[in-house]
């Protein structure tokens, strides 16, 4: 099974093959995503072990959405030992999000 994955927005898009999910995470994007995925994979009648590869959509878009997806994927692609692709298709060993621009870091306030 292929997974697609897309946390740059509030609105989460899941593929598994050629099913398309569509999930208003929110703020609960942390917390729930992992349960969100595992509960569409039993939908399918699958597991974790079923999927083969994973994309995901690296950027540009949310920072906290991309970080949260970036992690869950390179975490799920590292233990399950499958291939990882960026949304441009390219192989790669980690996701890097792209934020298209730089980061806005205030420096502290103490």
């Amino acid at each position: 099974m292929k997974l697609y994955l897309d946390t740059s927005n509030p609105k989460t898009i899941l593929k598994l093959d050629d099913k398309v999910y569509e999930w208003d995470s929110g703020r609960t994007l942390a917390r729930d995503l992992l349960k969100y995925l595992h509960e569409r994979l039993v939908e399918n009648n699958s597991d974790w072990q079923d999927i083969e590869e994973i994309t995901f959509m690296s950027g540009p878009g949310s920072f906290t959405g991309l970080r949260i997806g970036a992690c869950i994927v390179n975490a799920l692609a590292t233990e399950l030992n499958i291939p990882l692709y960026n949304h441009r298709g390219e192989k790669v060993e980690l996701i890097m999000p792209e934020y298209g621009r730089p980061a806005n870091i205030t420096p502290p306030k103490k």
